[in-house]
């Protein structure tokens, strides 16, 4: 009988496989969807802390300093990351302005916070802290509800129609979020989650 521990399904197709770790430098990808399954890389957990300390920095920043400032007819305003999620804070408009906020801002530093928790004990060889598991298992789920990505490209559209009305000026918040956007794409394609629980269940 096959050791359930000793199987890897395919995210993307629900194909099943003997887990095998693939040589150096080599990937182990679904023969059905061609979805990569497993895919280490050297110092990848070290990278991913790293990044996700930045990426929390940032967060930090992001909230911290103005986002954007609109000129015109001699009038301006500047408003922070918050400022503009609570635009809609009017009366039952407040849920939206709290969904906004928690997942362009809350979500992805919960998992940025997860994922540090996890890795942190892992790439010292010492033994994963209490409720690691659930931990790694909470980040993988949050990862779809992060829409720091989205809420960018929602403002770069935004701003082309704006821009013909009034002049704009991107903040360093602005900056700093799309730093960050990058920095979460690039931490992403750095992790490999079979890897990870392989890690956590030796």
């Amino acid at each position: 009988m096959t050791d359930p521990e000793s199987l890897i399904a395919c995210p993307s197709c629900d194909a099943l496989y003997t887990a095998k770790p693939p040589q150096k430098g080599e990937r182990s990808v679904c023969a059905r969807c061609h979805t990569v399954l497993i895919a280490p890389r050297r110092n990848a957990g070290l990278k991913i802390i790293a990044y996700s300390a930045a990426s929390l920095i940032l967060v930090i920043g992001a909230m911290t300093f103005p986002f954007l400032g609109i000129h015109v007819a001699g009038l301006g305003n500047d408003a922070s990351l918050i400022d503009a999620a609570l635009a809609f804070s009017d009366g039952i408009y407040v849920l939206l302005s709290l969904a906004v906020i928690g997942l362009i801002v809350f979500i992805p530093a919960l998992r940025l916070l997860l994922m540090m928790y996890v890795l942190i004990p892992l790439v010292r060889d010492k033994k994963p802290w209490p409720g690691a598991k659930r931990a790694f298992l909470w980040a993988d789920k949050l990862k779809p509800w992060g829409m720091a990505e989205i809420f960018v490209i929602g403002c770069a559209v935004a701003l082309v129609k704006i821009v013909s009305l009034a002049r704009v000026e991107l903040g360093p918040a602005f900056w700093m979020f799309a730093v960050l956007v990058v920095l979460l794409v690039v931490q992403d394609t750095l992790m490999c989650r079979w890897s990870v629980w392989r890690a956590l269940n030796r």
